[in-house]
């Protein structure tokens, strides 16, 4: 399928998306087609394996209250607005962006609203390994640093070197939020 790493970059540059690209082809389809193929590819193994944990940790409790269809409704299209969040924060950048990050956050936006009075069990740095914090409390520290690092991203002298889309992390969990304060609420049994 590749022709050496040189072909794997190239597939992978190919079906990323590409801000600068994008808004120079935003009239082909195959640019638009970026915006979703990106979703499905990483940056290498820990970003597949923290897209995974923070899925694990969120996202069945938000299927089981949205439902297949609803919660991957919620899923493309956070992480659609959150690749279009990151390009308009970055019009310039060559950088390929890629991953589920966005989409997931997503899904944490909604487990905010859903789920606001639940304990989530966290990684914390220089305190255990593991620790029982108020999903509320573990959301908005999260987003916010989110939104720290992404204006810190803005205001940096050197833009599109790659790294983390942090302004796809702020567009994908705020949609999330959005959707689920607009989700019909369920009946009680």
């Amino acid at each position: 399928m590749f022709a050496g790493e040189k072909g794997f970059e190239a597939w992978i540059t190919t079906h990323a998306l590409v801000p600068a690209r994008w808004l120079a082809g935003v009239a082909d389809p195959a640019q638009w087609a970026t915006v979703a193929t990106s979703m499905f590819l990483h940056g290498g193994v820990a970003h597949v394996l923290g897209n995974c944990w923070f899925l694990w940790v969120f996202g069945n409790n938000v299927e089981d209250r949205l439902g297949f269809l609803g919660f991957g409704f919620l899923y493309v299209v956070s992480g659609l607005v959150a690749a279009l969040t990151q390009v308009a924060t970055d019009l310039g950048s060559q950088a390929p962006m890629v991953g589920a990050s966005g989409a997931i956050s997503g899904v944490l936006g909604a487990y905010l609203i859903f789920f606001p009075r639940s304990w989530v069990f966290a990684l914390v740095p220089w305190v255990v390994p593991v620790l029982p914090v108020p999903a509320a409390l573990f959301l908005v520290l999260w987003f916010a640093l989110q939104a720290y690092a992404g204006v810190g991203s803005l205001l940096a002298e050197s833009t599109g070197a790659g790294g983390v889309a942090w302004w796809a992390h702020a567009g994908g969990f705020l949609t999330g939020l959005v959707l689920a304060l607009a989700w019909p609420k369920r009946r009680r049994r």
